[in-house]
């Protein structure tokens, strides 16, 4: 028995063809049978039924299998140690980040590793929840930094706090509504005005309702939305369009005067939860640490 052999038993296990398993691996069919037969006759034991062109895993093979994949986990991570060992430099970052995080995160990191490790190659990848968490199963992306609330329930994941950052409603500083000179507005003032957000959870929009009432509901109350927080942001500076994100995404614009935070009342009581999400078992490479560092010192509001 041999890893290859394993391979190819979870080939066919996620085809459910020995054709379709063949083409992906790049063998030919009857090699293919013969190397399954093979590891049958090892074991003593059949690992896969044979029905027309379905061919699906026995209960047996259903054992076999889910210690196959742990045994093949193993050994990848294995020669990945012995890579990175062997480059010396920690080896590449590839990080998925979310809408808030890739906000307040990415053109800083990126700046920051430019300037200071340059020999570090970095691949920042966005895109939907289940696409990231895709690529972090494939181990095309070694951590994730997102939503700590859309991230559901697994145990091949280890989810990591990082931050907490507040929400809140921002507009541009020439903002009609600043023109009244209030203390505070409330959210019927807002409505009048075109409300920008990302996809917000459910448990966000909730807490906007009971907070501001059935108005605030963001499947109504939300007029642009858009999972780039930069280009949300880059909308209010030019229109009177006011965001509803972490205030953290506005922070140049805030420091630089050019947009306000709007002093809504009651403020909004819930915060943006975000963790770091990297695989269970999995070596961690020392360019990593590089990120934890950045993410500890730069996620905050």
């Amino acid at each position: 028995m041999n890893l290859k052999q394993l391979e190819h038993l979870l080939a066919v296990a996620d085809a459910r063809s020995f054709s379709r398993a063949a083409l992906r691996l790049h063998i030919t069919q009857p090699a293919l049978s013969r190397s399954i037969r093979l590891l049958e006759e090892v074991l003593g034991a059949k690992l896969i039924d044979r029905m027309g062109r379905r061919n699906e895993l026995t209960p047996l093979g259903e054992t076999v299998a889910a210690r196959a994949r742990q045994l093949l986990f193993g050994a990848e991570e294995l020669r990945r140690s012995v890579d990175m060992a062997k480059k010396g430099n920690g080896g590449p970052i590839r990080i998925g980040l979310g809408s808030g995080p890739a906000a307040v995160l990415m053109t800083p990191f990126m700046v920051h590793m430019a300037r200071l490790h340059p020999q570090v190659p970095v691949n920042i990848m966005r895109g939907a929840l289940d696409l990231q968490l895709g690529h972090l199963r494939a181990r095309a992306a070694d951590a994730l930094v997102i939503d700590r609330r859309a991230v559901p329930p697994a145990d091949d994941l280890v989810v990591e706090m990082v931050a907490e950052l507040r929400a809140g409603f921002i507009c541009r500083s020439g903002h009609p509504l600043l023109a009244r000179g209030a203390d505070a507005y409330s959210f019927d003032d807002i409505l009048p005005y075109p409300i920008a957000s990302t996809t917000l959870t459910d448990e966000i929009g909730n807490q906007l309702m009971r907070q501001y009432g059935p108005r605030a509901n963001p499947n109504t109350a939300v007029g642009l939305r858009c999972e780039e927080m930069d280009s949300l942001i880059a909308t209010v500076r030019q229109t009177d369009v006011v965001f509803f994100g972490i205030v953290a995404a506005a922070r140049q614009g805030l420091v630089s005067g050019e947009l306000v935070e709007l002093p809504v009342r009651p403020v909004f009581g819930a915060k943006g939860l975000f963790a770091l999400i990297t695989l269970a078992g999995r070596t961690e490479s020392p360019s990593l640490q590089l990120f934890r560092q950045f993410v500890t010192e730069h996620m905050h509001d």
